[in-house]
């Protein structure tokens, strides 16, 4: 993989792109979010947070500082786990007659993912369409940046608050999808390990095994060089391919993942354990930021979009749910042993640094090892390791086939061609 990254021909791109914010990383940062709103300049902001979080003593003292700061805090607690575009538009329609300078998304991947979406449309209005990614959306991009934004995770997951993409639900088409491009990230990503010490056991999971799933993606991804030259440097997709700099991050993440995310289950006040799982999901971020990721998400969205019943244990909102690191990392387990035979080295150097293999293995026994190591995590963490365990079954394969093939973006990362007959297959094996 490595020589490869030094391809340069006139018909492939030999260039990637890293864009990433101001991160302010440690116990304690939090309370330095009011200098840095100040920092920016911001007068009069919204304060993007969920209902839950909006009860805590966060929220409250976070508040309080930007007010004695000076800021007029508007807040919008119109954030659904799992967005969807419907939820959006309402939310839009509620703040777009506000006079606002800033942004600030305190909570969660899908509280940031929010946020993102009011600046994008508070900043320059258009049918939310017109942004999502191709093939379902237009696909455009804003013509300039957006407002200033600092985004406070409150788990340790996504790694939202370092990229350039958001997630949402197509209530309509049952699918979920994304808006990327170079003007979403946030501008500044304030990352306190205590504010994820009150999650309870299922989303610390669900969270972890998300930075998991980036990490290993973004690793296994085909090199950037593997594209075609863009016919402009404005064209050039905000997903790469495996680029050195996210192998760096990503190799990193895997360790702290593999070593942490079971301690942080098992015990909240861990603060080691929460420490190493938020800087990995924060580096994660920064890798899959710019990467990308593949066959396990593009499998995720319609997995989350198309669940009908399941009410995970520390999910209670009262319609069902199929959190995003959970989506993923189902799928995961399958995909990596079908994948590994493909891009053998890549998923070698993973089994090494998951203790369960090398490099030197044969194609069956990485792919195996891979397999029954996904297995037992999800079994030791409480996790269905089936997708009939969510209420899936076999009349839903075709359904979830389409919505995955609409991931063309994250499909063609695949280190391997993935297609209709493969997914059928991989989905037939998860149900």
């Amino acid at each position: 993989m490595e020589a490869s990254f030094l391809a340069s021909t006139e018909a492939n791109d030999s260039v990637f792109v890293i864009n990433i914010p101001r991160v302010k990383f440690g116990i304690g940062s939090a309370k330095e979010i009011a200098h840095e709103a100040s920092r920016l300049g911001m007068k009069s902001v919204l304060m993007v947070v969920g209902k839950k979080i909006a009860e805590t003593k966060l929220y409250e003292e976070t508040r309080s500082s930007l007010e004695n700061g000076g800021l007029e805090v508007h807040v919008s607690t119109d954030v659904r786990v799992e967005p969807e575009d419907a939820e959006l538009i309402r939310a839009y329609q509620a703040i777009k007659g506000m006079r606002l300078d800033g942004f600030i998304a305190l909570g969660g991947g899908s509280t940031i993912d929010t946020a993102k979406i009011l600046n994008l449309l508070y900043t320059y209005p258009r049918d939310i369409m017109d942004y999502v990614n191709r093939p379902i959306g237009r696909g455009l991009s804003p013509p300039g940046p957006l407002k200033p934004m600092i985004a406070v995770p409150t788990t340790a997951g996504t790694g939202s608050e370092n990229t350039n993409v958001t997630i949402f639900d197509i209530h309509s088409m049952r699918v979920k999808t994304g808006i990327s491009n170079q003007h979403m990230r946030p501008t500044v990503a304030v990352v306190d390990p205590l504010t994820t010490l009150s999650l309870p056991p299922m989303v610390t999971a669900s969270s972890g095994l998300d930075v998991l799933n980036h990490a290993i993606e973004s690793f296994t991804s085909h090199p950037y060089t593997a594209r075609e030259k863009p016919h402009s440097p404005d064209e050039r997709p905000v997903y790469s391919g495996a680029t050195p700099i996210s192998d760096i991050f990503a190799r990193q993440a895997i360790m702290w993942v593999h070593r942490y995310l079971r301690r942080a289950v098992a015990d909240p006040l861990d603060i080691e354990a929460r420490y190493y799982m938020m800087l990995g999901a924060s580096i994660a971020g920064i890798g899959f930021g710019h990467a990308g990721v593949h066959v396990p998400h593009a499998m995720a969205y319609p997995i989350a979009g198309m669940v009908r019943e399941w009410h995970p244990e520390d999910y209670d909102f009262g319609y069902p749910i199929s959190p995003h690191g959970i989506s993923t990392a189902i799928p995961a387990s399958y995909t990596f042993r079908y994948l590994a035979p493909s891009s053998h080295e890549r998923f070698g150097e993973v089994a090494e640094i998951l203790g369960i293999g090398h490099r030197e293995m044969g194609s069956k026994e990485l792919s195996d090892a891979l397999f029954e190591y996904y297995v037992h995590l999800l079994e030791d963490l409480g996790i269905p390791t089936k997708l009939g365990d969510l209420g899936f079954r076999s009349s839903d394969v075709p359904g979830l086939v389409d919505g995955t093939l609409a991931q063309q973006r994250l499909l063609s990362l695949s280190p391997k061609r993935v297609g209709r007959r493969d997914l059928e297959r991989l989905f037939g094996e998860m149900v």
